[in-house]
């Protein structure tokens, strides 16, 4: 279903506004939501996470869970997952970790590296891909966002972003 004529592109000119986004999306998805984010090392991807976590009241530091796979936080009534299964060795270890209790629909589920879990995760809501990307500044550079619908609700949530982007 993913859609790339009807992808949310954002462009992110500092880590701020690469937060600012991440805070948007997390008020697009307030009733839960699976969210793969795709990018190179250094892409942004657990920026965009801080943000989202942001958006639902968290104040502390956001780290990459690397070594632990997930990162769990219970804000605002909600079930907020952060994986990074950039070091998960073979699919198949999700199965020990019980994968399968974190996604449920009333979670959100935020999946760096997904590509490394084919097989053992289910269908991203969202497809989040996070560039590197020159946008004319002479400082470092900056980020482009897109955010890609892959199922209806993920339909849904996009509307609902676009809608808070265009505020």
């Amino acid at each position: 279903m993913a859609d790339k004529e009807n992808a949310v592109t954002v462009d992110l000119a500092d880590e701020a506004a690469t937060v600012a986004m991440g805070q948007n999306l997390g008020q697009a998805c307030q009733q839960g939501a699976v969210i793969f984010l795709a990018g190179d090392l250094g892409a942004g991807k657990t920026t965009l996470s801080r943000g989202v976590l942001y958006a639902f009241g968290h104040s502390g530091a956001v780290k990459s869970p690397t070594y632990t796979l997930v990162e769990p936080y219970e804000l605002d009534g909600i079930n907020i997952y952060h994986f990074d299964l950039y070091r998960l060795g073979e699919p198949e270890e999700l199965e020990f970790m019980g994968i399968r209790d974190y996604f449920a629909p009333e979670n959100l589920c935020l999946v760096e590296w997904p590509v490394r879990g084919e097989g053992y995760l289910p269908e991203a809501d969202l497809l989040v891909t996070m560039t590197v990307a020159d946008l004319g500044a002479e400082t470092a550079p900056g980020r482009q966002c897109q955010v890609v619908a892959n199922t209806a609700r993920g339909e849904e949530l996009n509307g609902l972003l676009r809608g808070i982007l265009n505020k």
